[in-house]
């Protein structure tokens, strides 16, 4: 058969990278019983270099310089511990398979006996782990008959004490069950107990302790946005309160444009930063409820008589939560609209009173142009005169000089009063034909 390069036009640089990203974080097999221990941890300011060195100190053999992307796994003695790095948070995740031999008729006492000897030695590696824990989940499968599996309550009760219970019957049929009483223990671990049938594949043991184990990390990691929508609600409240100060002196027409587009900036620039600050944990808290609904859905779960289920307690309690956060989110949006509409009011303001001045100064300037062309023909009448006056004088010392020298019989006087009229007219003739051709060019 020909090589996909011989039929195929060139691959884009990032299709085998985007094709590889559904094998990126494999869930990986857990025979039962099994104990699979989940550290969550927040890895801002925490590099992935010091995170592969961290995980280098599990097993010198393994060389963590030359893994890619951000999933590793390593092997240690008696299971294996994955490294996954995330966008806010990293998590390690142990599987640690427990003696399966003489299981029958032991008690949870012994089980949990096992399940703390098993992790001991690994106790002080997950505790220098770099970054600030956000979540650390033990997750415990055995197997169990049709009869304990009946009994879930009891066994429950053995394993977590006097607490609470919550129980969910997983897969349309069934097939295992689910216990916990969602408490972080004294030694800040939060524990479930699954129970399953002896022929439960490894493969199905592993998808479900991962999903309980991502139910409970996104869980948390959705609940950060709660402290950050209740601080910014008081934030929020003073500045809808200064926003309704402004847009009633807006409405005023006393108040003083100024200083309200200077309010009025500010308060726009304070709602910005907010939203800057905010937006992305808003989002995240969206996409990681999204996240755990979906994985409350993959279990399939189904009530065990009189107890409410995980999925339901787990909804019920984070859905307030959410809606808080939802809330915020949407509060902050509108303010920041009503925000510009305030501003665009106050800036059509401005522009009328902007526009009345303009014409208050076009009338002004009309009127002095009106005043100016008054004086300019007032003065055009007296230079006519002032012209004709020196023509006429010109003439006259013209007629004395004649009188003077013989060639002239009558008199000056007599000669410049009768150019008077004539050369009035002349000079106003001229004075209009200048005037047309300006007023034609």
């Amino acid at each position: 058969m020909s090589s996909p390069s011989n039929y195929l036009p060139p691959e884009h640089p990032d299709r085998r990278r985007l094709h590889d990203e559904i094998h990126a974080r494999p869930v990986g097999q857990a025979p039962q019983p099994v104990v699979v221990f989940c550290l969550a941890v927040l890895n801002d300011h925490v590099s992935r270099e010091e995170e592969l060195a961290h995980l280098a100190k599990l097993n010198a053999s393994v060389d963590t310089a030359g893994t890619t992307g951000n999933f590793a796994r390593v092997r240690v003695a008696g299971g294996d511990i994955k490294w996954e790095r995330h966008t806010e948070f990293t998590r390690y995740t142990m599987v640690l398979p427990l003696d399966a031999s003489n299981t029958a008729g032991r008690s949870p006492v012994v089980w949990l006996a096992q399940v703390r000897a098993v992790q001991e030695p690994f106790a002080q590696w997950f505790s220098q782990a770099p970054g600030q824990t956000i979540a650390a989940i033990e997750v415990t499968v055995l197997q169990s008959t049709e009869d304990v599996l009946a009994q879930g309550t009891e066994v429950g009760q053995a394993w977590f004490g006097e607490s609470t219970l919550l129980i969910s019957k997983l897969g349309t049929q069934g097939h295992s069950l689910v216990l916990t009483d969602f408490r972080v223990q004294n030694d800040g671990i939060e524990r479930l107990l699954v129970l399953t049938p002896s022929h439960t594949s490894a493969a199905r043991v592993g998808r479900t302790a991962h999903r309980l184990i991502e139910m409970e990390i996104y869980r948390l990691m959705a609940l950060k946005g709660l402290p950050v929508a209740k601080s910014l609600g008081v934030q929020l409240a003073e500045a809808e309160n200064s926003l309704a100060t402004i847009a009633r002196e807006v409405e005023s027409s006393t108040s003083q444009d100024p200083e309200l587009l200077h309010n009025l900036a500010s308060l726009a620039a304070t709602i910005e930063r907010a939203n800057a600050d905010h937006n992305y944990r808003f989002s995240a808290t969206a996409a990681y409820h999204d996240i755990v609904l979906q994985r409350i859905k993959e279990l399939r779960e189904t009530p065990a008589p009189g107890i409410q289920t995980v999925g339901e307690f787990i909804e019920r309690r984070l859905g307030p939560a959410m809606a808080t956060v939802a809330a915020t989110a949407k509060r902050l949006d509108s303010l920041s609209e009503r925000v510009s509409r305030v501003s665009d009011l106050l800036r059509t303001r401005v522009n009328i009173m902007t526009e009345q001045q303009n014409q208050q100064l076009l009338e002004k300037l009309t009127r002095g142009q009106a005043l100016q062309l008054k004086l300019q023909q007032t003065v055009e009448g007296l230079s006519i005169a002032a012209i004709s006056y020196y023509v006429v004088s010109l003439i006259y010392y013209l007629a004395k000089a004649g009188k003077t020298s013989g060639w002239l019989p009558f008199s000056p006087d007599l000669v410049a009063g009768v150019a008077i009229a004539p050369t009035v007219f002349v000079v106003w003739q001229i004075v209009r034909r200048i005037h047309r051709k300006i007023s034609h060019d």
